[in-house]
């Protein structure tokens, strides 16, 4: 039926909205192992960026906010070098004793008294065992400041177990300080050793550690920090004194020392049958001793005079039907810069001084390069066989104890100023070079 005008329209009533709740599909294996490598991506992300941040700012906080203390520093070792006797070639001139009235008797010279007393005395096997008891006493006295070096490797055996073996060199005790003693003993000692131990004349055992080889000897220094010593070890372990072989001579017994056997603490005695001065080296020239005595120079054989003093040390690098030794006095610079752990400058020459033969002839005073070895750093700088080396830097160079003075002065990685005069087709031409310094 129609409604009527004018009627009013009850509201419609309101009907609540339908709401439907969507679940979502449970996940699956994978999408769970991806969430779980995903957190484990984040936290490991986020630990690489702390720890990389605390890398960073920690050497920043201890260079500001912690105090720095210095590292201590060993003591320098001082080594004194030996100046080469002069040999006088002048005679002096005679002299006219004034005359008097009374006129002393003449004297028999007391040289001749002295040759005269030991020609006519007659030796007994007394005085023999009295001499050889003295030499032993020199023995006893130096063997205390000898050590055994093991050379401490790690190696399989033939069923692949882990074994332990050393090889036993001689080393001798060179100086001492308040914090470590220093040992020189063959550099072969050092190669392809995990481990260096020392054993000392009692029997006492301790770690040391290299402080620094030279490839030209093959000899190297070692060290052992005293406080891991006993009290009765210190004591027993001294130095052995370092001669003067500049005055050693033809004829002079000596005493071999360290493992002149091939085993350590052995000895042996004889005599030195010749001195051949001069020898060119690398950077320099050496003196070596020819003695016929018993030694073995790979296990370390040391060669002592009879005041006990240490005059040098036996090499194989010169074929000789007699024992071989290089005098330590040409090497106490060197020695000195390798207990002090300071690597030997190297350029890699072999030269002799210019002779008045050489400079009559017009060659100019200097140190002539015999030999440059190949690759050396005086090679690679450009210097060659014949230059004559004039300078230094600033300083000039005659002789070749001015050109060993300069270069001890340098050390390795330093840029040397060389000056040579090198032979033109006419005269000599004054050259410079820039010569990287090496070490041995």
């Amino acid at each position: 039926m129609p409604e009527k005008k004018g009627s009013v329209q009850e509201p419609e009533k309101k009907r609540p909205f339908i709401r439907e709740k969507v679940a979502k599909p449970p996940r699956t294996k994978k999408q769970m192992a991806f969430r779980v490598f995903a957190y484990v991506f984040l936290a490991v992300v986020a630990g690489v960026a702390a720890g990389t941040s605390f890398a960073v700012a920690r050497p920043i906080a201890e260079r500001y906010l912690v105090p720095t203390t210095e590292a201590p520093t060993l003591p320098t070792v001082t080594i004194p070098t030996d100046t080469a006797p002069v040999v006088e070639t002048t005679t002096p001139p005679e002299t006219t004793a004034p005359t008097t009235e009374a006129t002393e008797p003449e004297t028999e010279p007391i040289e001749d008294i002295l040759q005269s007393a030991i020609e006519q005395y007659k030796y007994t096997v007394d005085d023999l065992n009295s001499m050889y008891t003295a030499l032993r006493g020199v023995v006893q006295a130096v063997d205390n400041a000898i050590v055994t070096i093991h050379a401490v490797r790690q190696e399989l055996d033939w069923f692949d177990n882990p074994i332990e073996t050393a090889g036993l060199y001689a080393g001798a005790i060179i100086a001492t300080t308040e914090q470590e003693m220093l040992i020189l003993t063959p550099a072969q000692a050092l190669e392809n050793a995990d481990a260096l131990r020392v054993t000392f004349a009692d029997g006492k055992e301790a770690d040391c550690m290299v402080r620094q080889t030279d490839s030209i000897t093959g000899m190297a220094v070692v060290s052992v920090d005293i406080e891991m010593l006993e009290e009765t070890t210190r004591a027993r372990a001294a130095a052995i004194p370092l001669g003067n072989s500049f005055l050693s001579k033809q004829g002079d017994m000596v005493v071999a020392v360290g493992a002149p056997s091939g085993a350590v603490h052995s000895a042996a005695y004889g005599f030195i049958s010749h001195v051949v001065r001069n020898v060119q080296v690398p950077d320099g020239l050496a003196r070596l001793l020819y003695a016929d005595v018993k030694a073995d120079a790979e296990a370390g054989t040391f060669l002592m005079n009879t005041a006990g003093e240490l005059i040098g040390w036996v090499t194989d690098d010169y074929e000789s039907s007699v024992t071989v030794a290089m005098g330590i006095s040409d090497y106490k610079t060197m020695l000195e810069k390798m207990s002090n752990g300071i690597k030997v400058p190297y350029l890699g020459i072999q030269a002799q001084e210019v002779s008045d033969t050489m400079k009559e002839g017009g060659v100019p005073a200097g140190v002539y390069v015999v030999e440059c070895s190949l690759d050396g750093p005086a090679y690679d700088g450009g210097i060659q066989n014949g230059d004559i080396i004039v300078r230094i830097g600033e300083a000039e160079i005659e002789k070749m104890s001015d050109y060993q003075a300069q270069l001890y002065a340098l050390n390795e990685g330093d840029l040397a100023t060389i000056t040579v005069q090198r032979k033109g087709a006419d005269e000599y031409i004054e050259m410079e070079y820039q010569v990287s310094v090496g070490a041995r």
